[in-house]
């Protein structure tokens, strides 16, 4: 029998078994910690009121601003549990790609998404925001006395109705304090994105918040939390649980609360804002936009889409996170799109950019798998300059080299261009993972959503059946 035979099998049962015992982590990883984990999540936010600071107000602390920034001093005045509580709806807005709805201290309270193919497991239209977590556009002012207040006066709408589907709409909220009059004008586009410009009557130092990130979904395979770039390019981004100090910036262009597919977003790439990133009761980020009597910013609330973020402008296309890989990921999900306007179906898409990416690859994969093929040959010899030299490693070494070097062997050769590789493997997931336009994306026969995980595990089951013949 052929002694290469018999190692090509005792290879493919090896990489046979290896496989399922993969398949079997992952398996098991899902079922035994990730949806306890998210059920334990979901369970934890259904019952636990989000909080940005515990005192009423919020303490100022030292920290180290990245480079091309600067610290400033914060002092905002966070209200009692209680002036977060849910209030009443003073106007809706809708526009083509969601709706809109503003609370009496003029404060986005919901916004539900219009798309047919945003919908929950309910078979309803998904609704971007608990009910009582921090909402976007809330204003705070650093007089303790003024916030109190204005935690305690309703604000007056202009229109309880708005239809900004066919072209942009003006809504005008006022609330009367008596030291100020607060005004704030939102203008809504059928986009879905706004503006929103606040001014006080008096000179008053105050904060605008982002709001908490949106919470469609406790998804333990995304990050969730926010997401800030400054004037020199730098992303900063700080994750849920990760915040143990208040972190001020200054020259940030746009303030991103995300979690994997939806975003809260205020952004000013003409004049640049200073933004206060506190921490709330579970330690996650809550930012909040400094202001000076007037303040002048542009927002949007919704899922994370390419094409959509970059018409409003292409830097907001940053608010796709990618990690690490972005440099390859961002390019390869643009061609991705560029595949999809022509085939038309996402699934065969990613079909067609894996061949590709494999036929670019191929140089490299077939470069180690001779590299492999020519060690697994010198093998036998391999061992009897271990046998021979097994008193001294220093000839044993030698020998190996210049066998080697005889037979034109490397013995890095098969895993470096597999090493190659890697960076563009995790680019592929990170696009994938983060891609809104696969939700509700179908494909063939039981693939009905492109965003969620195979039921039946037959693509799995492929993929290592795949690589089992190879």
């Amino acid at each position: 029998m052929n002694p290469n035979m018999n190692s090509n099998n005792g290879m493919q049962k090896r990489m046979l078994i290896m496989t399922l015992v993969v398949f079997a982590f992952f398996l098991a990883y899902e079922f035994l910690v990730l949806k306890p984990q998210q059920e334990a999540k979901l369970k934890e936010q259904a019952t636990q009121t989000q909080s940005v600071a515990t005192t009423n107000q919020a303490p100022v602390q030292d920290v180290q601003a990245p480079a091309g920034t600067s610290v400033t001093s914060t002092n905002m005045q966070a209200p009692n549990l209680n002036a977060i509580a849910p209030k009443s709806i003073v106007s809706v807005i809708k526009t083509n790609k969601s709706i809109y709805e503003l609370d009496t201290l003029g404060r986005i309270a919901q916004v539900t998404l219009q798309e047919s193919k945003y919908i929950n497991e309910d078979g309803n239209q998904i609704k971007l925001f608990d009910a009582n977590q921090l909402r976007p556009l809330e204003v705070r002012f650093s007089d303790a006395n003024l916030n109190d207040e204005a935690f305690k006066v309703q604000v007056v709408a202009n229109q309880e109705q708005v239809d900004a589907t066919q072209e942009k709409q003006v809504l005008v909220l006022t609330q009367n304090l008596s030291a100020t009059t607060v005004t704030k004008t939102i203008t809504f586009y059928p986009d879905g994105h706004y503006d929103v410009t606040v001014n006080t009557s008096t000179p008053q130092s105050f904060f605008m918040t982002t709001g908490f990130r949106p919470n469609v979904l406790a998804d333990m395979y995304a990050d969730h939390g926010a997401l800030l770039k400054l004037n020199d390019g730098t992303l900063t981004t700080l994750l849920d649980g990760d915040m143990d100090k208040t972190v001020n910036l200054t020259g940030v262009k746009f303030a991103s609360a995300f979690d994997r597919y939806y975003t809260t977003v205020l952004y000013n790439f003409e004049n640049s804002m200073a933004v206060s990133i506190m921490k709330d009761t579970n330690s996650d980020p809550q930012m909040f936009v400094h202001g000076n009597t007037n303040l002048t910013l542009s927002g949007y609330a919704g899922p994370k889409e390419f094409v959509l973020l970059k018409s409003l402008n292409p830097e907001l296309t940053d608010v796709i996170e990618y990690g690490w890989f972005t440099f390859i990921a961002k390019p390869m999900f643009t061609f991705l799109q560029f595949i999809q306007s022509y085939v038309g179906n996402w699934g065969w898409t990613i079909v067609i950019l894996t061949i590709i990416i494999k036929l670019i690859l191929y140089p490299l994969s077939y470069k180690g798998m001779v590299s492999m093929q020519k060690l697994k040959e010198l093998a036998p010899k391999i061992k009897e300059l271990q046998t021979k030299h097994k008193d001294d490693k220093q000839k044993q070494s030698a020998a190996m080299m210049e066998l080697y070097k005889k037979h034109g062997a490397n013995p890095m050769g098969g895993c470096l261009p597999l090493v190659l590789q890697i960076p563009v493997f995790f680019a592929i997931y990170r696009v994938l993972l983060n891609a809104i336009e696969l939700k509700g994306a179908e494909w063939i026969l039981w693939i009905h959503d492109l965003a969620e995980m195979d039921p039946y595990f037959v693509l799995p089951i492929l993929m290592g059946a795949s690589m089992y013949l190879q």
